[in-house]
């Protein structure tokens, strides 16, 4: 969930869904650059980001990457230009409030320095928790929001306290001349324009997981009965029949469809 204005992305052309997906092709080569990969064709590197060809090579092309028929793409070169897209080829200090345990693992986090960003401070309300020591940082006193920002030119923030306090950090932080937040609390922020904010819920990604995990359970009871005996003599209610019909009539956006509806 992301709320944004217009960005130099978007004055460039770069559909939103487009840069969405530039991460999920960022990861996929920085793996094969891992395993000493140098090229790619656009099958492998869609099918190892979770996309289809097409839409792949429709997302690189608004980067100027087109690839070389019969070579795919040069992993590190592609790497750069993506990279470059996403503003990672400079350093992005990272302001962290909240040194609770989430806030710990965030900090401890060793993916950050090989990505672009490094964490530039530890901010905490608790007197316990001030002055402790934290991945090599000291965590300082919430209160000093407005000098750590202008201290290391935070543009990025993310909060890890609870709900309750997450929209007065936030509003903190903005004052302070942060513009991108990125937000584990389980609450959604209200932000000025020029502001961007995405939202990381943990409980709504395991609800999406709980439901596809019930839909597979069902769909296999209602194949294996239809293999062993037939739908008829199924020992299935026929409200749960139809609504493993309805949930399989689903299109990609999780919309059920006119078909499935009528039966």
């Amino acid at each position: 969930m992301s709320r944004r204005t217009r960005s130099d992305s978007s004055l460039q052309g770069i559909p939103e869904a487009t840069i969405a997906r530039l991460p999920l092709y960022l990861r996929a080569l920085y793996a094969l650059a891992d395993r000493d990969i140098g090229s790619v064709s656009s099958e492998e590197l869609a099918a190892a980001a979770g996309v289809n060809s097409a839409k792949l090579r429709k997302d690189l092309s608004h980067l100027g990457s087109y690839g070389t028929r019969g070579v795919g793409y040069d992993v590190d070169y592609l790497i750069y230009q993506v990279s470059r897209e996403l503003g990672l080829t400079q350093d992005w200090p990272v302001v962290i409030v909240g040194a609770g345990n989430l806030g710990r693992a965030l900090a401890n986090y060793g993916g950050f320095a090989s990505r672009g960003f490094r964490v530039a401070a530890l901010l905490d309300a608790d007197p316990a928790v001030i002055g402790s020591v934290i991945a090599g940082h000291r965590v300082r006193a919430a209160d000093e929001t407005e000098r750590v920002v202008a201290e290391h030119g935070v543009m990025i923030g993310a909060i890890t306290v609870p709900a309750i306090a997450a929209q007065g950090i936030c509003d903190r932080l903005v004052a302070a001349g942060v513009t991108s937040i990125l937000n584990f609390a389980p609450v959604v922020l209200c932000v000025p324009d020029g502001v961007d904010v995405r939202k990381v819920d943990l409980s709504i990604e395991l609800q999406i997981l709980a439901f596809h995990a019930q839909r597979r359970s069902v769909v296999q009871v209602l194949h294996r009965g239809e293999r062993d005996a037939g739908i008829g003599d199924l020992d299935v209610s026929d409200e749960i029949v139809g609504r493993t019909r309805r949930m399989l009539a689903m299109d990609g956006d999780g919309q059920v469809t006119a078909e499935a509806v009528g039966s």
